[in-house]
Order: structure tokens, then C-alpha cells, then sequence
């Protein structure tokens, strides 16, 4: 593991923040250069961009630190202390969503050709992010099977352990090269950030199942389970809702 990249005297950048850092400029950048002939104003798309990194950051880490609350009760200092990771994911979503409604209305931007829009690059993003945390060491696998070519030693680890940090990078990539060939085609607004919210819950499903640092609270699911099959089942229920009266709709214009 790398979580240092580069230490000189007191400054020092850590690979997990520097992965999501990349991942953010990656997707905005591309997100820019594509903005003017998907129809949408370029300064809006980086503004808003920067809005919901910061609104994913605070409330990935108000979710992390609320489940660790007697270790932050204990060490607050460590609250604003990103370098060691310590962001959950669903806690940056939901926040970041919140800030998106907020911003495309207060901008008069229409929803769902918005978050269409955005959606690939979000699972591009995440594709970096998730190699910062097998860079830091968190997020590890549960143990390997000793003949398993795949498996690493983590730092502290007195096994082998599956990288699912690797696995969730290659099946977000795959998401945002699925979600860009149907951005690509005729669609429904909001078809591409269903399909999105389908994919990488049920992703996130599969994938919980062979992490170790996810606590079980529901019948043997971890949260991250429970919260990807209630996304899964309202993506999957707006998606066909959706995709039905998109369809009735092009039918009686025929």
C-alpha cells in the first residue's frame, strides 16, 4: 500500500485524497468539454460540480463519523482528519442530491437532463476514488483463499485478503462505459441516472459481500446492503414508471 504519495518537510499528499482529486478533475474536465452540445452552460456544469464535491465530502463524513461516534467523541480533532479515509458513500449521495436539486433549481436547470448528464462520470469519479482506498489500505476484502493469484496483504492483515477495492474500480468503469453508450442513444430524461442508481447498487451488493470491515446489523447484510436494495428497488420501479409512458408516449405520436 501507498497511502503517502510524496512527503516534503510538513507537506504531504496522500494517495486517497489525491486519487479523488483526479477522479473529480478527470470528470469535470470531460463534463466541460461536452457541456456546450449536450445543451448546458459550461461555468454552470464546473460551479455545480464543485458544489457537490463538497456537499458528497461533508455528508460522506457525517455519515462515517456518526457510525464511529464513541471514537470521534473521544478524538474530535480527528473529525477534519481525511488523510486516513472515512467517507461513506451513501452519506456523500444523498447529500450531493440534496445540493443538486438546490442548485438546478435555483440555476432553472431542468432535473433529470441534468443528472442524465452527470451520471456517467459520477461512476468514473468513484472509479478513481476506489483505487485511493486500496492505495490507503481501507476497504479491504475478506481473506483470500491461499492459492487465490488475486489476493494482497494489507497493512496490519495477518492473511491475504480479496482487493475489493479493484473489483468495485473495474465494475464502476464498466458502469460509465454502459451508461455513456446509452447516453449516446435516444432515451428518456432520467433513464441514464436510473440505470446508473440500478447498476451501482447492485454492484455495491455483490461487491459488500466479500468486504471484512462492514459490520452485519440486518439479517446478515451490512448498511451499505440495506441502503443498495432499497436504491435498487425505487431506481428499478421510477425506471420502468418511466420507461413506459416514454414508450406510450412515442407510440400516440406516430
Amino acid at each position: 500500500m501507498h497511502p503517502l504519495l510524496l512527503k516534503i518537510g510538513s507537506f504531504t499528499v496522500y494517495s486517497y485524497g489525491m486519487m479523488i482529486a483526479l477522479g473529480f478533475a478527470l470528470a469535470t474536465y470531460v463534463m466541460y468539454t461536452r457541456a456546450a452540445q449536450c445543451g448546458f452552460d459550461r461555468n454552470k456544469i464546473v460551479d455545480m460540480n464543485v458544489l457537490l464535491l463538497v456537499g458528497g465530502l461533508i455528508g460522506g463524513r457525517a455519515l462515517y463519523v456518526a457510525l464511529h461516534l464513541p471514537y470521534y467523541m473521544r478524538y474530535p480533532a480527528e473529525v477534519f482528519n481525511f488523510s486516513k479515509g472515512g467517507l461513506v458513500w451513501y452519506g456523500g449521495f444523498f447529500a450531493a442530491l440534496l445540493v443538486f436539486l438546490a442548485y438546478t433549481r435555483a440555476n432553472k436547470m431542468r432535473f433529470w437532463a441534468t443528472v442524465d448528464f452527470i451520471a456517467p462520470y459520477l461512476a468514473l469519479a468513484q472509479s478513481f476514488g476506489r483505487i485511493g482506498c486500496f492505495l490507503n489500505g481501507c476497504c479491504y476484502g475478506i481473506i483470500a483463499s491461499p492459492d487465490y493469484s488475486l489476493a494482497v496483504m494489507f497493512p496490519g492483515a495477518d492473511y491475504p485478503r480479496h482487493p475489493t477495492q479493484i473489483y468495485s474500480s473495474l465494475l464502476l468503469l464498466a458502469i460509465f462505459i454502459v451508461l455513456r453508450i446509452f447516453q449516446d442513444r435516444d432515451h428518456f430524461e432520467g433513464k441514464i441516472f436510473l440505470l446508473y442508481c440500478v447498476l451501482y447498487s447492485a454492484k455495491r451488493f455483490g461487491v459488500e459481500f466479500l468486504r471484512a470491515d462492514n459490520p452485519r446489523i440486518l439479517l446478515g447484510l451490512t448498511l451499505a446492503q440495506v441502503l443498495s436494495a432499497l436504491l435498487f428497488l425505487a431506481a428499478l420501479v421510477l425506471l420502468i414508471n418511466k420507461g413506459s409512458r416514454w414508450k406510450k408516449s412515442a407510440s400516440r405520436s406516430r
